[in-house]
């Protein structure tokens, strides 16, 4: 590849080095405008604002495995810009993308027909503005505010795009924002879809902030009602009066690409050539470029050792590939470098081979090095890969534990002194009950399946543990656990966990004398040896071995049990102080009351070795945890005509929790399918079936294990470990109805949504609101894809007078006006509201800590510098909270150390603040 410095813009040195992990802010994302076929970077206050006539280009930098960073160059085309201007565009993306090192991966973004992970950035929505930089921008005082009318499309990301205001534009499909001076109204289509509804409300608060100066009011119209004393009759007023609407008339810019089986393509000399055969990774050489043509998105693949020009000329060719084709505008192009494919890309090939790891994880830790280095902060031990210790969130205790193996298709309940003793031949079902917050209950149902266990028993497993979880009234977390893969939550409950040899159940027996093997089931009696490992409650187990010296290791701790009345705890020289009391801990668990004799490593006793059959060599190299931190993935599932189909949710949060689904959350450690409370019943009972097809998928094309722990979460029920990847707002999960019903009580009816004094299921005010706001809307109608049916008089009445309440909300401001304030100039930067309840109150759960206030700041008021802090001081402070060493730093150095005020850290999920101070050397 040619060298990147030769081809390199002035405007792209030292891009790329901002981390994401600030999701709270644009921070990560970094902009350009083309100006004169030149990038000129744009400032921070511009960022959201996109000009009709422009063409941009928008870099996103995120954190992927190994602590790489991974690129998305997105270039931007407005729909009057000039293509001289787009093909600039285009030519500097791969420029840009040589100067990354040539792995990020594009995308090519039309005006109204922009990706999904392109809109997430700018959440909620962008707003294309009139004119470019060639035809220079109004000044603010130019500015009168222009009554505008939007078409809203999206259930998680917004595609807004101003219509004509004019009644012609509605229609019966779609839902409308009509923004005028002193209202705003939302207009829902007969036919239009319940979660687009509700996210045209997060528009509407978007505008009114915006433009508005978060004061003015807001009034909901449903298509087929005309009240002339409501909202209604105003809103029929501005089209001139109310008259029929049309059906909806299909635009160019309407038409949705369909998805067909994907063709392979050589590119060459930029000719586009098809290939013949099934597409599979072995076709692709490294010296070529190739296109892949799927119908609603075509993929440009470049081998690593293709030149900078070939690059731009495959991209060329791309283009005109899908123009001789007269593709729809809406068709997607996304280029992509070798060893950096994505996941919608590899599931079109018939295989796909799983590499280790993708290239560029130690230059992905000297760019995090050199960042700090740029805001002078020490790096010391930033660019070693010295394993950390996780935090984690864990059930609260003192609950109640039930467990039960399976043996001849029934569950037999454990003695109290067997729980937490698992044979590797035996299947179990657990039950925790323990209070949680202001639930009255909470439940933590799961099945562990032994490495060694039968087919028969893992299947009445699942079907008992099926039982109970109905007979529950399906309100327990639902887990399925596989020996070796347990979560900390799993491991926690057990004080301590040990994994035997052999089994209990019928079934294991009859297999082992099927196959002619021997019984190798513990026993009090025999001779077993224990290897010890944890540091912690969540992640100590003890593991039977088999009972030889090669088994032993230098970097750990092994109990030995030898016959009925001995049992020998062995110290590795290379141990830790931790794995040695919990092996005290163990033999106590396995043998309480006998005889214990201690010998560390170097000093045994001749019966310790005649035990383990003799001495022989054993390792001295402590064996490496495999890696499996990696931020969390949010997917949308569905079935489209049989086809299992997996969408990726980009920069999600709480609100991509719709009622009305069934979403994927995967952690790599584990996989949550959370399923809304108004999905469909045969497909609330097909959640474990849908989780197992995704795991499916992701073992081949992410490398995921195929026993990971899988759990099924239902809405309302969320546990602790499930909310740690989330902003959570508790008030926001106990609200009733579908989506729009919810966001209307969320944004207009907050201040009756506070007290939680009824045992977690709200106060009777609430729940009379909520009813009230319940009736108003008609649940009755299908809750997926249509509105409610025409309400009498009289409901639609009770309908208004609900909206108009809740609407009035909107103007009990803390700055009021008695006039809408006019549209203030477009150059005013883009607010991120999400709604008025979307506050400190999110991050309330990150900073519940006795020695913090609710900034993160330290109580006491004490501070410490940096190189005091960090987990591997020389000069190390003493009496701090080691798992809160960040906020003993001053405001000053914490910017200069994170790059961000407390402020902003704080309002990251948990998961995320880790994840930075790990960078820093602070976790």
């Amino acid at each position: 590849m040619a060298s990147a410095a030769k081809v390199l813009d002035p405007a792209f040195q030292a891009v790329g080095q901002k981390s994401l992990l600030d999701l709270t802010s644009c921070s990560g994302i970094e902009i350009w405008r083309i100006e004169n076929f030149q990038p000129v970077p744009l400032p921070k206050s511009d960022y959201g604002k996109f000009y009709m006539g422009d063409s941009y280009i928008v870099l996103n930098t995120s954190h992927g495995k190994g602590g790489s960073y991974m690129y998305d160059i997105h270039f931007w085309i407005g729909k009057d810009t000039t293509q001289d201007e787009a093909g600039t565009a285009a030519i500097k993306t791969v420029e840009l993308d040589a100067g990354l090192g040539g792995r990020a991966v594009q995308h090519r973004e039309l005006q109204g027909h922009e990706s999904d992970k392109f809109l997430s950035y700018f959440k909620p929505c962008i707003v294309p503005l009139q004119g470019g930089v060639a035809s220079g921008f109004k000044k603010p005082e130019e500015e009168v505010f222009e009554t505008r009318l939007y078409v809203c499309r999206g259930k998680r990301v917004v595609k807004l795009k101003q219509v004509p205001f004019a009644r012609s534009s509605l229609n019966h499909d779609d839902v409308f924002i009509l923004d005028s001076e002193h209202k705003i109204y939302q207009f829902n289509g007969a036919n239009s879809n319940i979660q687009e509804r509700a996210k045209a409300l997060e528009v509407i608060q978007f505008l009114k902030d915006k433009y508005h100066d978060g004061v003015c009011k807001v009034a909901i119209v449903d298509d087929g009602k005309l009240d002339t004393e409501s909202d209604s009759g105003e809103f029929w007023v501005l089209f001139g009066g109310f008259a029929p609407i049309g059906k909806k008339v299909s635009h160019e810019d309407d038409i949705i690409p369909e998805t067909t089986p994907a063709k392979l393509y050589s590119i060459t000399n930029g000719k586009v050539t098809p290939m013949e055969g099934k597409l599979s990774k072995s076709l692709l050489e490294n010296d070529k470029c190739y296109l892949v043509d799927c119908g609603s998105e075509v993929f440009v693949w470049v081998g690593r050792a293709t030149q900078v020009e070939e690059r731009k000329a495959a991209n060329q060719a791309a283009e005109g590939f899908v123009a001789s084709n007269n593709r729809p505008k809406a068709t997607r192009i996304t280029r992509l470098i070798q060893g950096y494919e994505t996941n919608s890309f590899k599931s079109n090939f018939d295989s796909w081979p799983t590499a280790s790891t993708a290239p560029g994880g130690e230059d992905g830790r000297g760019k995090v090095a050199a960042m700090l280095k740029q805001q002078k902060a020490a790096v010391k031990g930033v660019t070693k890969t010295a394993p950390v210790q996780e935090e984690v969130t864990l059930l609260e205790g003192g609950g109640k534990m039930e467990v039960w193996y399976i043996n001849d298709g029934a569950k037999t309940p454990l003695e109290k002194e067997d729980i937490g003793k698992f044979y590797s031949g035996d299947c179990y079902i657990v039950l925790y009950t323990y209070h949680s917050g202001e639930r009255k209950e909470d439940f933590f149902l799961c099945w562990w399946i032994g490495k060694d266990s039968v087919k028969e028993d893992q299947k009445t497993a699942a079907d008992l543990a099926n039982s109970t979880f109905n007979s529950l009234k399906g309100r327990p977390v639902q887990g399925r656990l596989f020996e070796g893969k347990e979560t900390p939550q799993f491991i926690a409950l057990f004080q301590p966990m040990v994994i035997l040899k052999g089994g209990l159940s019928a079934g294991y027996k009859k297999s082992i004398a099927d196959q002619g093997l021997t019984d190798v089931t513990y026993t009090a009696d025999s001779v077993a040896l224990f290897q010890i490992s944890g540091t912690a409650a969540h992640n100590s187990k003890a593991l039977e071995v088999d009972a030889v010296s090669k088994s032993l290791n230098s970097t750990e701790c092994f109990l030995l049990q030898s016959g009925s009345s001995t049992i020998f705890t062995w110290f590795g020289t290379q141990s830790s102080k931790e794995e040695q009391e919990l092996a005290v801990k163990v033999a106590e668990s396995l043998k309480p009351g006998v005889t214990r004799k201690q010998c560390k490593e170097g000093g045994e006793v001749s019966t310790f070795w005649s035990a383990l059959g003799g001495k022989e060599n054993y390792s001295s190299t402590k064996k490496e945890p495999c890696d499996t931190f990696r931020d969390p993935h949010l997917f949308s599932i569905s079935l489209n005509k049989g086809k299992f189909q997996v969408e990726e949710v980009y920069n999600f949060s709480q609100d991509d929790l719709l009622t009305e689904d069934i979403l994927i959350l995967d952690t790599h450690a584990e996989v949550f399918v959370w399923v809304g409370q108004c999905v469909d019943t045969k497909e609330k009972q097909s959640a474990f079936e849908i989780g197992q097809k995704y795991i499916d998928r992701a073992v081949s094309l992410e490398g995921l294990s195929p026993k990971v722990a899988l759990f099924k979460v239902i809405e309302g029920t969320e546990p602790c470990f499930f909310t740690a990847f989330f902003s959570w707002d508790s008030h926001r999960a106990i609200v009733l109805g579908n989506s729009f019903q919810k966001k209307v009580a969320l944004l207009f009816g907050g201040s009756n949504l506070e007290d939680k004094s009824d045992g977690g299921q709200g106060p009777r005010q609430r729940a009379e609101a909520l009813a009230a706001l319940t009736s108003a809307f008609n649940p009755a109608s299908d809750t997926k894809t249509s509105a409610p049916k025409p309400a009498s008089t009289g409901q639609g009445s009770q309908r208004a007078a609900a909206v108009a309440a809740l609407s009035g909300v909107l103007t009990a401001e803390k700055k009021k006006s008695p006039e809408g304030s006019p549209r203030k100039s477009t150059s005013s930067p883009p607010s991120d509201a999400k709604g008025e309840l979307d506050h400190s109150e999110e991050t309330g759960e990150n900073n519940a800590d006795d020695q913090e206030t609710g900034d993160g700041n330290v109580s006491q008021n004490c501070t410490y510098s940096y190189d005091q802090l960090k987990s591997k001081s020389e000069n190390p402070a003493t009496g701090i909270d080691l798992k809160r060493r960040e906020t003993y730093l001053s405001e000053e150095e914490f910017e200069t150390v994170f790059g961000m005020t407390k402020e902003a850290f704080y309002k990251m999920p948990k998961w995320k603040q880790d994840g930075k101070k790990r960078e820093v050397d602070l976790f």
